[in-house]
Formats: C-alpha cells, structure tokens, sequence
C-alpha cells in the first residue's frame, strides 16, 4: 500500500484556523504554533486551502497570482518554514490548487483582455456573439449566465464560477505548459502534493453547444463536467509533474459517477491517488435541492457510502473519507445530536468513517466536537453564497426565520468560524477582533476538551492508530448489512476468516441488534457495551467496532 492510504490527512482552513499575529485572520506562523497539536493527534498529512494572492471574492479559489503567498497569511519564507517544521514532525503538507480558473486580475487574464491578438487571449474560453447573444445557454454555478460579455473586444468569456473567474483553456498547449512549470515552482520548494480544485471541470466541449434544461442539472455541466480530454490533461500533469515528484493528489470531483471516479483513481492509468466526490453530503436535500430544512434518511445514506465502497474497491480506485469540510456545515449539527449527545455523535462519525475503506479526513475542529455557529441574523454571514441564497430565499416566499433556520442548518459558514483553542476571549483564536465571529457560549474547546476523561480528542488518537494496525480496516472487502435498517448502520470488513463489524445507532432511541458469537470488542463509544445472547443493546448515538472469525 501507498503510505498516503494508511495516512490520516487533517484540512486546515487556514484564515480561521490560528492568528498568530492579532490582525484576526489565521495565518501561517499560526499553523506553525499548531503543529505539535497536529502530530500529538496522528496526523501524517495537511492539506490546506488556498493561501496565494487573490481578490479574496471566493475565499482564495480566485488565485491572481500563482506564485506568491497573499500578505494576509505571510510570506512565502513563512511557508517555507511551514514546510521544514512540519517535515521535521513527519507531517507532509498538500496544497490546494485551482487550474479551473483564475481571478480576473491575473497576469493572464489582464493581458487577454488587451486585444484577440494578444498571445494571452487564447489562455481563456473567449466565443463571438451567436445572434448579438450568449454564444450557449450555460449557466454559471453562482448564478445567471456563464458568460460574460466584453464590449471592447465584441467577446464573451466562459466563467462557469462568478463572473470575476473566468475559465482557463486547456487545449492550449502553451496555458498547460505554464501551470505545469508552476506547479514544478513547488514541488521545487518541497511540498508533497496537491489537492485540485473543480478539476474535472477544465476540458469543456469544444463546439459550446446548448444544454436541454429536461432536468435541474441540465445547466451545461453535461458538455463540461468530466470532459472530453479531462483524462488526456491528467495523465499529461501526471508525467510532467504528479510521478516524478511522487505527489500524492486529490481530485475534487463533484457530480462524478463510480465508473468515472476509477478512471481519475486506478493507478494503472497514472491520473490521481484519490477521489474526493459529494454524494453522501447530498442525502438531506429535499428534492436535489441544498437550501431546504432536510432530513437524513439513514438507508439513503448507507446505500450511497456502500455503493462507493464496493464500486471503487471493484475498479480498483481509492475514495477520500470525510464527513465536513470548508464547503459543508458540520456533519454532527446537520446529521446527529450536536446537545445531550455531543460527544457520542462526534465519536460516532469517527468510528464509521475510520471503518471505512479510503483515506479518511479530519476537518479542523471535528476531533473536539465543534459544531454549527447557528447565527440568528444575515448580517453575522461573511459568505457569499449564503447571501445569496438568504435573499433568494425571501424572493421565493421564505420569511426571514425560515431563511435563518435553513442556514443555520446547510451554510457552509458553519465550518469557517475560528478554531475553538481555550476558553479565553475568542477561544485563543486571535488577540485582535476575528474576520468571523466565532460561537458565543460554547464551552467546548481544545484546552477544555483535552482535560475531560474519555475525550473526543482521545478518541480520534485511538482510532487513528487502530485503523493503522489492522490491516483489514486497511485493505478488507467491504459489505453491509440491514440495508433498510432506519436506525443503525451495521457494516462489515472481511478477509477470507476475520470480520470486523462496525455498528452505530444514528438515533436517540436504545436500539437492540443481533450480533454473532464470540466478537471481541475493539472500540465503542461508551465506556461499556451491553451484549448478551447473541444480541447488543445499543445506547442512544452508540457506535461499536468488534471483531470475530467467520466459520468456514
């Protein structure tokens, strides 16, 4: 196996993570200050999002210059630093990289603007008027059109993001040429891999045509999302880049089918080492739709985890594991018990995905149970997408309480607010005033947590190393069991004589379940567990891992 398949990898968004200097955005020298933190927890590998300089209209995803750390979280000495200390501790360090698009005020991008002629102007998606209109009816994914027109040159460009983003053209040999030698720029600093942003996005068909709009997903993504040359491009980056620096890389890959997710992911075909997709985190959306009060029907979410556990398995692909991350709410506020519960839940969440067959994630925060920020009025969100959808809501009849209590629930502002590190002002986020409120009145925190017996924190040390020492979390089949069960998930990892079954309560209510003969336990979320004839009383939120020998 690949060390990147046994290794626990920890994001770090980094402007709430640790301010290390009272100007209230985290910073470099303040993930510095953590890195102890990090290796006393298991961590092998950080993966942190985007810290170049840019506009900051999409949280750092609009890069205007590739090469340059942005001045609110250093320099790129600070980051050089991050490297040599975090290596020093044996943590490798993944930077996030967006090759979909830029900013508009890149180099490039400026350039492109200047005339048709310009050497630049190929680097993007530019298309004449069709009938003195949009050259397509695509639309961009942050609303309107995905075009936008530019007087002086008679042009549209393609931005499939806000309008300040627009669209790289990647059959452009020269554009591909450049973002290669950029992406050579650090691996030559030292950094150990890359996670690529909305990359199956970055081959678009060609002839631009029209989507039918027959369904809520015809909006374009049909002639670009995994495109016609998308795995052409990897497997190029993974020659001139990805192999002969031994980079691990992680795709994101929304709205990607199994049999697509092994092709970006067998390592015979030299793309990437793993697939990070967003099926599971789309189980509450009423309808396919994100901004309603939805509700986690436990067998829609187990059939999604089951069939990509056994499809990738099959095709020899790998999955990323997680449960939250910068663009998700907390997944113990929107799936389980986040008040009496707390700390089973969060245990919960980490004992079923570290039983999983994948690399698992640990969002910041999650290893102490931090949860949903719950803002009350529209003014406390600093994201645009909630905006948006705040005020789109109100435009569809929504009053303003409901509008707040569907935020509260799916924003993804929920997993931005400040790392919660003691009990002092700002919970040792920052000394100065924080680019985002952090939760009032929550007195879960890394001092406090770490101090309580039994702790979440603990627990995901515990975890961590036990999937590293049993080779079938590592590498077993994967099978589950009482598909149409609404109040436990029950799967299993098998070899031809060892089980090891994972049980967790998704519910409130005492569950009782039967479970085979002679199991020994390996871990729970309770101090005791209740087995007796064959059957197990499972507490409310209550998760077990145990382990026996199949007869036969």
């Amino acid at each position: 196996m690949e060390w990147w398949q046994k290794a626990t990898v920890y994001q770090i968004y980094p402007r709430s993570f640790q301010d290390s200097n009272g100007d209230g955005i985290g910073d470099i020298n303040g993930i510095i200050q953590r890195l102890d933190y990090l290796a006393d927890l298991g961590i092998e590998l950080i993966w942190l999002t985007p810290m170049y300089v840019s506009p900051g209209r999409d949280n750092g995803y609009d890069i205007a210059d590739y090469y340059q750390i942005d001045p609110i979280y250093g320099t790129l000495a600070d980051f050089e630093r991050l490297l040599k200390a975090a290596h020093q501790r044996g943590i490798k360090i993944m930077m996030d990289m967006v090759v979909n698009h830029t900013s508009d005020q890149h180099h490039w991008f400026q350039e492109s603007l200047k005339s048709k002629d310009n050497p630049y102007h190929d680097y993007y998606l530019w298309q004449d008027p069709v009938d003195g209109h949009e050259p397509n009816n695509w639309l961009s994914k942050f609303s309107g059109s995905a075009w936008e027109y530019v007087p002086a040159l008679n042009q549209y460009y393609l931005h499939l993001y806000e309008k300040s983003m627009p669209d790289l053209n990647w059959r452009n040999p020269q554009l591909r040429a450049e973002i290669f030698k950029m992406m050579q720029f650090w691996a030559d600093l030292g950094i150990d891999g890359l996670r690529l942003d909305v990359i199956n996005n970055i081959s678009k068909d060609k002839d631009f045509p029209n989507d039918s709009f027959k369904t809520p997903s015809d909006d374009g993504r049909n002639f670009y999302t995994n495109g016609p040359h998308v795995h052409e491009y990897l497997h190029e980056m993974y020659q001139q880049i990805f192999g002969p620096n031994q980079f691990v890389t992680v795709g994101e890959l929304s709205s990607t089918p199994i049999a697509e997710a092994i092709k970006y992911t067998n390592p015979e075909r030299e793309e990437l080492s793993m697939a990070f997709t967003f099926h599971h985190v789309k189980v509450d959306y009423t309808g396919g739709k994100k901004w309603t009060l939805g509700h986690c029907y436990l067998p829609d979410l187990k059939r999604v985890l089951s069939d990509w556990q056994t499809g990738m398995a099959a095709g020899g692909g790998w999955n990323a594991l997680f449960w939250s991350n910068h663009d998700q709410p907390r997944a113990i506020s929107r799936f389980l018990n986040d008040g009496q519960y707390r700390d089973q839940s969060a245990k919960l969440l980490a004992l079923v995905e570290f039983g999983l067959q994948g690399t698992p994630y640990i969002y910041q925060g999650e290893e102490i149970a931090m949860k949903n920020a719950y803002f009350t009025d529209i003014k406390q969100y600093n994201d645009r997408e909630s905006i948006n959808a705040y005020h789109q809501m109100l435009a569809d009849g929504h009053t303003d309480a409901e509008a707040i209590t569907i935020l509260q629930q799916k924003s993804r502002e929920n997993c931005r607010i400040p790392m919660q590190w003691d009990d002092s002002v700002h919970h040792g986020f920052t000394t100065g005033t924080p680019w985002l409120q952090p939760v009032l009145h929550d007195d879960y925190s890394v001092t406090k947590v770490m101090q309580a017996p039994d702790n979440v924190f603990a627990f995901y040390q515990t975890v961590i190393r036990l999937r590293q020492g049993q080779p079938l979390l590592l590498s077993g089949q994967y099978r589950l069991l009482a598909a149409d069960d609404e109040a436990v998930y029950t799967y299993e990892r098998f070899d031809q004589q060892q089980v090891i079954r994972v049980m967790a309560n998704f519910t409130d209510q005492v569950q009782v379940r039967e479970m085979p003969e002679g199991v020994q336990s390996l871990l729970g979320n309770y101090p005791e567990q209740t087995m007796k004839d064959q059957k197990i009383t499972l507490q409310p939120y209550e998760a077990v891992m145990v382990r026996y020998t199949e007869e036969g």
